[in-house]
C-alpha cells in the first residue's frame, strides 16, 4: 500500500496498527487523502490472511482526529471539475461522493476481522465517526483535553459517515439527540457510561490494550450485525406503535430553531428513516440527506463564515503584510469601568502586564476587583487552578499615576463616550509613550479621525472596539483613521490576536461598521411599533428571524435613554428635531414620559425580573401607539422578516460603497460576533449572496422602499454588481484572491 496519511505495520501475532497522522499538520483531519487511505487500509485487512486484525490509533498527541477537512468539503460546492452531462448524473455523482466514507467505514466495519480504535484526544465529526465503525473503543483517562462528539450542526451540516445511524444504535435515539442535534461533546467517563467507549486506560496503555481485546475477540461483529440486535429505548415503530421520542423531536427541533436551520431537520429524518433499516440501507439514507444538507445556502454560508472566515481571520490572515510581528508585553488600559476592566482581565489572562488608571485609586482597584470575581468563579468550577490566577491578578497594576505607562507597547482608552474626555487623557499619556507604541481609543461610535486630532502622533492612532461584555465577546473592531499608519494596524491586528479575539479591519465614519449597521435592527423594530404593529409581533418576529433578541429587547440592553441621546445629536447635525420622526417621538415618550430606561433600569420596553430577565412587555405601549396589527400570518410574518434583515443588508452594502468595511469576510464575521445577524445565513453578505441572489434582492429592496420608505431603497453598488452578476465574495475578495463566490 501506497498511503500517505496512516503508518501501517503489522505485529508479530498479526495485529495490524493503522496510525493516522497527516504529515505537515499538528491535528489529523479526514482529507480525501485520508478517506482514500482508510479504504485502502480496509481493503488490505479484508483480504490479506496474515492480518488478524486491526487496531486505529493517532500519531498526533493533540488528539485523534478532528473530523472532516470543511476547507476540501466548503469548496466542493456540490460539483465536479467536470460537470456531468445531465442532473440524473450530477445528483449520482454528488451522491457518491458524500456516500464514498460511508462505503469505506462499512467496508471495515464488515471486513469479518476485530477492529479496534484506541484514540488518544480528541475525536470529532468523522473522527468520531471512524471510531464508531470500529467494534471496540478505547479512550485515554488521563488527557483533559479529550472530547468526543459530532459538532457538524454548528456548521450547518450533518453527520455523513455514519453518525446518524450508529450512535443512536448504540445508545438509543432519545440520548443520542444532544450530539448529533446539537454537537454536544462528551468525556471519557461520560462516554464509557453511555455506553460509546467500552473501556479507558492511560494514553501510554491503549495500543496494548486495544491490541490485547482483537486477539481475544477474533470472531467480533458490530451490534447491530448480530442477529438479537435491538435499539435501546425502541426503534421509531417498536410494538406496533410510534415511539414518543420520534414523535416529539420534530416539534422541539423547530422550537429551537424556527425552520432557519434545514439540517437539524434533515438529522432528525436521517434518523427516523434510517433506524427502520438494515445498516447499509440507513447509510444510503444519511449519504442522500447529508448531500440535501451540503446543498442548501444555509450550509455553504456557514462553512464559510464559521469555520473558513473565521479560521483565517483568527490567524491573522487580514493583517497587512510587510511589518515584524509586535509582541505586546506592556498594555495600559484607561478607564477601569465595565469595558476597561474586562479589557483588562483579558490582556493579563494572555500574559501581558497591565497597567489599569482612573481617576482615583478607589475605582481603579474596583476594576480590578472585576477580574478577581472571574477569577474565583473559574477556580470554583476547576477552569483554572489558584496558582494560576493569582498569576493573572499579579499582572494587573490599578492606579492613579500616568507615570507607570513608560514602557508602555499599547495603549486602550477606555473612558466615557465624550470626545473632550478623551483628548484629555490621551494628551495625558502620550508624554509617557515611546515613538512606536499604539494609542488605541475604545469607541463605538466616535470618528477616529476626530478623536485623532488630540494626538501628536496620529499615525500611531486607532480605534480598538470592544463589545460587552469583554470576557465573552470574540470580536474586536479596528478602526483606521484618515492618518493611522498601515504599521499601526498590524500592531493592533496583533495586539488582538494576542489576546485570543478575532479582528477586523474597517476604515473610519460615525458608528464605523458594526455600531452603524447594528442601529438599523432596533429601529426598524420601533418603526413598525410606531406604525401600529403589535410589539409581541415584532419581537417573536425578530426572533423567528434568527437575531438573538427581539428589537424592542436590543433597545432595552443598550438603553432607551442612550439611544435617545444618540438621536438627538444626529438630528441636531440634519437640523431636524429628533422627535418629529415616529422613533424619535417613542423613545422621547418612554424614557421621559413614563422614565423608563431600559433593563439597566429594570424597566424599558419590557419590565425586568430580579435576575435581569424580561417579564413582559409594558403593556402601556398601547397608550401610546394605537395597535392595528394583532394578527400576524405567515405571509405577514414573511414580510416582517424581510424588513427587520434586509434593512441591516442595506446598511451593509452602503458601507461597502462608503469604503467602511472592504472584504466581505469581515463583513460576515462581524455581523455575526458583533450583534448576532442571524447565523444560519453565515452573515449578511452571505444572506444576500446565497440564500437571496443580489439581483432578486435588490428588486425586492426596491419594492420596500416604494412600501415603506427610501430607507431600503439599493444604492448603486447593489445595482451594478446585480447588472454585472456580481456577488459581494467575488466584489470584496480578500486582496490578491478570488474568492468563490
Amino acid at each position: 500500500m501506497n498511503l500517505e496519511t496512516f503508518k501501517f505495520e503489522i505485529d508479530g501475532d498479526g495485529i495490524a496498527l493503522a496510525t493516522f497522522d497527516v504529515p505537515g499538520r499538528s491535528m489529523n483531519t479526514l482529507t480525501g487523502k485520508a478517506i482514500a487511505d482508510l479504504g485502502a487500509i480496509a481493503e488490505e485487512v479484508a483480504k490479506n490472511p496474515a492480518i488478524k486484525g486491526l487496531v486505529i490509533t493517532s500519531g498526533k498527541s493533540s488528539g485523534f482526529c478532528a473530523g472532516a477537512d470543511l476547507g476540501e468539503l466548503g469548496g466542493q460546492g456540490g460539483g465536479s471539475a467536470k460537470p456531468p452531462a445531465n442532473e440524473e448524473a450530477r445528483l449520482k455523482a454528488q451522491f457518491d461522493s458524500a456516500y464514498r466514507m460511508n462505503g469505506i467505514l462499512r467496508a471495515l466495519e464488515t471486513c469479518k476481522k476485530p477492529v479496534a480504535a484506541a484514540i488518544n484526544g480528541l475525536a470529532l465529526g468523522g473522527g468520531l465517526e471512524v471510531t464508531l465503525a470500529c467494534h471496540y473503543r478505547i479512550a485515554a483517562n488521563d488527557n483533559p483535553k479529550l472530547q468526543l462528539g459530532l459538532p457538524e450542526v454548528k456548521v450547518g451540516l450533518m453527520p455523513g459517515g455514519g453518525g446518524t445511524q450508529r450512535l443512536p444504535r448504540l445508545i438509543g435515539a432519545q440520548a443520542a439527540a444532544p450530539y448529533v442535534l446539537q454537537g454536544e461533546s462528551m468525556k471519557a467517563d461520560a462516554a464509557k457510561s453511555l455506553g460509546v467507549i467500552h473501556e479507558t486506560a492511560p494514553t501510554a496503555d491503549l495500543v496494548e490494550k486495544a491490541k490485547a481485546w482483537v486477539k481475544a475477540n477474533p470472531n467480533a461483529v458490530a451490534p447491530w450485525d448480530g442477529p438479537n440486535f435491538r435499539i435501546p429505548g425502541g426503534a421509531p415503530h417498536a410494538g406496533g406503535g410510534r415511539n414518543p421520542v420520534y414523535t416529539f423531536a420534530p416539534a422541539m427541533v423547530a422550537k429551537q430553531t424556527w425552520g432557519n436551520y434545514p439540517n437539524a431537520k434533515y438529522i432528525i429524518q436521517a434518523v427516523y428513516e434510517g433506524l427502520q433499516l438494515p445498516m447499509d440501507a440507513a447509510l444510503r439514507i444519511e449519504s442522500r440527506y447529508f448531500v440535501k444538507t451540503l446543498m442548501t445556502p444555509e450550509a455553504r454560508g456557514m462553512i464559510r463564515s464559521l469555520f473558513l472566515s473565521m479560521q483565517a481571520l483568527s490567524k491573522g490572515e487580514s493583517r497587512p503584510a510587510g511589518f515584524a510581528p509586535y509582541d505586546v508585553k506592556k498594555a495600559v488600559v484607561i478607564g477601569a469601568g465595565l469595558m476597561g476592566a474586562g479589557i483588562a482581565y483579558v490582556q493579563a489572562k494572555a500574559g501581558i502586564e497591565t497597567i489599569l488608571l482612573d481617576v482615583s485609586q478607589e475605582a481603579a482597584e474596583k476594576g480590578k476587583a472585576y477580574s478577581q470575581r472571574i477569577v474565583e468563579k473559574d477556580i470554583s468550577r476547576g477552569k483554572t487552578t489558584k496558582e494560576k490566577g493569582d498569576a493573572l491578578l499579579a499582572l494587573i497594576k490599578p492606579s492613579t499615576d500616568y507615570s507607570l505607562c513608560d514602557g508602555a507597547d499599547i495603549v486602550v482608552e477606555a473612558v466615557f463616550e465624550n470626545p473632550e474626555i478623551k483628548a484629555e487623557v490621551t494628551k495625558k499619556v502620550e508624554v509617557h509613550l515611546g515613538a512606536n507604541a499604539v494609542m488605541g481609543t475604545n469607541t463605538s461610535t466616535l470618528p477616529i479621525t476626530g478623536l485623532a486630532k488630540a494626538s501628536v502622533r496620529p499615525a500611531n492612532f486607532i480605534g480598538i472596539h470592544f463589545f460587552s461584555p469583554v470576557e465573552r465577546m470574540g470580536l474586536v473592531e479596528i478602526i483606521t483613521g484618515k492618518e493611522t499608519s498601515q504599521e499601526t494596524l498590524a500592531k493592533a491586528m496583533d495586539y488582538v490576536l494576542k489576546i485570543r479575539k478575532t479582528p477586523v479591519a474597517v476604515n473610519d465614519h460615525r458608528g464605523f461598521y458594526t455600531s452603524r449597521v447594528f442601529g438599523t435592527y432596533p429601529e426598524e423594530g420601533m418603526t413598525m411599533v410606531a406604525e401600529g404593529i403589535a410589539p409581541a409581533i415584532v419581537e417573536n418576529v425578530g426572533r423567528m428571524a434568527g437575531m438573538p433578541m427581539g428589537p424592542l429587547e436590543v433597545s432595552d440592553s443598550v438603553g432607551i435613554d442612550t439611544m435617545l441621546k444618540i438621536g438627538r445629536e444626529s438630528a441636531k447635525v440634519a437640523g431636524k428635531s429628533y422627535e418629529q420622526n415616529p422613533i424619535g417621538d417613542l423613545v422621547a415618550w418612554i424614557v421621559e414620559s413614563q422614565n423608563r430606561v431600559g433593563r439597566k433600569a429594570g424597566k424599558g420596553f419590557y419590565d425586568y425580573n430580579d435576575k435581569g430577565k424580561p417579564s413582559q412587555l409594558y403593556p402601556d405601549i398601547s397608550n401610546k401607539i394605537e395597535v392595528k396589527v394583532s394578527e400576524c400570518p405567515p405571509a405577514l410574518k414573511a414580510e416582517y422578516t424581510k424588513r427587520l434583515l434586509y434593512r441591516q443588508c442595506v446598511e451593509v452594502a452602503r458601507c461597502f460603497e462608503e469604503g467602511v468595511i472592504t472584504d466581505a469576510r469581515d463583513a460576515d464575521i462581524g455581523s455575526i460576533l458583533a450583534w448576532g445577524f442571524a447565523p444560519y445565513s453565515g452573515g449578511v453578505c452571505s444572506y444576500m449572496d446565497l440564500k437571496i441572489g443580489i439581483k432578486p434582492f435588490v428588486a425586492e429592496c426596491d419594492r420596500l422602499a416604494d412600501t415603506y420608505g427610501e430607507r431600503f431603497r439599493p444604492n448603486a453598488l447593489l445595482r451594478d454588481m446585480a447588472a454585472r452578476g456580481e456577488t459581494f465574495y467575488s466584489r470584496f475578495a480578500p486582496k490578491g484572491e478570488k474568492a468563490a463566490a
